[in-house]
């Protein structure tokens, strides 16, 4: 049974404390009439509490169960003898102390057991507390708290948004986290450079990507586990606490009226969904990262169907918390879409859709003519952060096209700032600083291209050859124009050796 495991660890107690309680059990029984405790007051709820050790009840219940130290054979032969069995015998003890069963025992131990680990209670009696303050209907209780509750959650999201605002300005600069291809480098090496270059240059942790999610959800789901079980034990005034269709809190969605909550919390996760993916460059994403992207977006738009389902499972109180979380979420998200409050809030400002759309295609490079690309300047203020470095460069070559040299320059800028090892930025923008008469600054640029494409590998590829000859001429030119001219001659030697060497091989078929 289960009342005698639950007592069974006070059974195996010494025979000293059995001689202790003898005298007083006895004591106990040659007084009859003793006065009995008063019955507990009424409440709203009675939890399990021992009578005190110094009531007669409690020294019977202890001597009778707890320090015995016979088998529980002898025992129950016992209690046959006298005409009960041991099972009515235990049911009898527990009378005795206030309980109407074995039961309520386990009942209430597994009640404060589960209200000691979860924070549910809490929550219960903040609500109740709240209700007995305003007197106000259930229903506007639960929509305001969880106003209340999503406002205490805010600034953890803006603090989380200016974190990626600040990983994003500061992650062109840190090396691969994944070691390059022939690089030589192990995994855990190049982890430890990253972390080093990362915490170096006062980069923010990547674990803010999950910060607002791993404080909203567990929120989200204490809320309404909590109200759930309000709901079910038809907590006071639940019975008439709501409004309109949904009058009684703790039934279910029935009747012809019952399919308005399920329909809106469905609509409203669709209406969340589309929002959050509303933004061009993640629908038009190519790739893995994109493919990946589109699969959760299509999975979050399946689930918006089983969502529908659930909720004719939910009670109507538990309803009313989701119906007004959703909704505070679809305003939440189109209120931090809007340039004056994230000016506001000090967050960036998000790209137009519009300019997105024209540069989602990546542009080729191409040093004879480039594609056309129509930005207005608000557009471009906007966009040019997202662009990738060859679309940056394949810009700045329309730019300096119509002799614009002064926006091509920080053009090019931004994309050494995303890739410091991209060549063909390095040529341009020497090649570009050369002709403003800078020299300094563009042999500067054409040497590091230079000493990349020798560095990383072994220039055999005509593309890279081209890139090379390009390089060097243009690094030989400041050189000579410095009054460097033995470097000068080093650079074009260097040309000279490889238009000797293409034409070599251009010939080596005809033999």
């Amino acid at each position: 049974m289960a009342t005698s495991k639950l007592f069974s660890h006070l059974r195996r107690r010494s025979l000293s404390s059995v001689t202790l309680f003898r005298p007083i059990q006895s004591c106990h029984l040659s007084n009859p009439i003793s006065p009995s405790p008063p019955p507990p007051a009424p409440g709203r709820r009675q939890h399990f509490a021992p009578p005190s050790i110094g009531s007669p009840a409690s020294l019977h219940f202890f001597y009778s169960r707890s320090f015995s130290t016979r088998s529980s054979s002898t025992r129950d032969s016992e209690y046959r003898e006298l005409g009960l069995e041991p099972d009515s015998a235990t049911e009898s003890d527990l009378s005795n102390l206030g309980f109407g069963g074995g039961s309520d025992v386990v009942d209430g131990v597994i009640d404060g057991v589960a209200e000691s680990i979860l924070p549910v209670g809490a929550v219960i009696s903040i609500l109740d507390g709240y209700h007995d303050l305003t007197g106000l209907p259930w229903w506007i209780i639960i929509a305001s708290s969880t106003f209340a509750l999503r406002i205490t959650l805010f600034p953890v999201l803006i603090l989380q948004l200016n974190k990626l605002k600040r990983i994003g300005e500061l992650f062109p600069k840190l090396p691969p986290p994944l070691p390059p291809p022939l690089s030589g480098r192990s995994f855990i090496d190049q982890i430890l450079l990253f972390r080093m270059e990362r915490q170096a240059i006062g980069c923010p942790s990547f674990l803010w990507f999950l910060a607002f999610f791993c404080v909203q959800v567990p929120c989200f789901l204490l809320w309404m586990t909590s109200i759930r079980k309000m709901s079910l034990d038809h907590h006071p005034g639940f019975d008439c606490g709501g409004i309109l269709w949904f009058q009684n809190l703790t039934e279910f969605p029935h009747g012809v009226l019952g399919p308005i909550f399920p329909f809106l919390i469905a609509g409203l996760h669709f209406i969340n969904v589309q929002i959050t993916f509303q933004t061009s460059a993640i629908r038009k994403e190519t790739g893995l990262f994109g493919s990946l992207a589109k699969l959760y977006k299509s999975y979050l738009d399946i689930l918006t169907l089983p969502i529908f389902f659930i909720g004719f499972c939910v009670p109507q109180g538990s309803l009313v918390y989701w119906v007004t979380n959703s909704s505070i979420s679809v305003i939440q998200q189109l209120s931090l879409k809007h340039p004056a409050v994230r000016k506001t809030l000090g967050l960036p400002e998000l790209p137009d859709k519009e300019a997105l759309e024209e540069v989602a295609n990546p542009l080729e490079l191409d040093t004879t003519g480039v594609k056309s690309l129509d930005l207005q300047t608000k557009q471009h203020r906007t966009s040019v952060q997202n662009l990738t470095p060859k679309e940056l460069v394949a810009l700045s070559i329309q730019r300096l096209a119509k002799a614009d040299s002064e926006r091509a320059i920080p053009l090019l800028q931004l994309a050494l700032d995303k890739d410091p090892e991209y060549i063909r930025a390095l040529i341009v923008l020497g090649q570009t600083l050369l002709q403003k008469g800078l020299l300094a600054e563009a042999t500067e640029y054409l040497e590091r291209a230079v000493s990349k494409l020798f560095l990383v590998s072994n220039p055999t590829e005509a593309e890279d050859v081209d890139l090379l000859i390009l390089a060097s001429q243009w690094a030989g030119v400041a050189c000579i124009r410095q009054k460097k001219n033995a470097e000068g001659l080093v650079h074009l030697e260097r040309v000279s050796a490889f238009e000797r060497a293409r034409g070599f091989k251009e010939q080596s078929p005809l033999f």
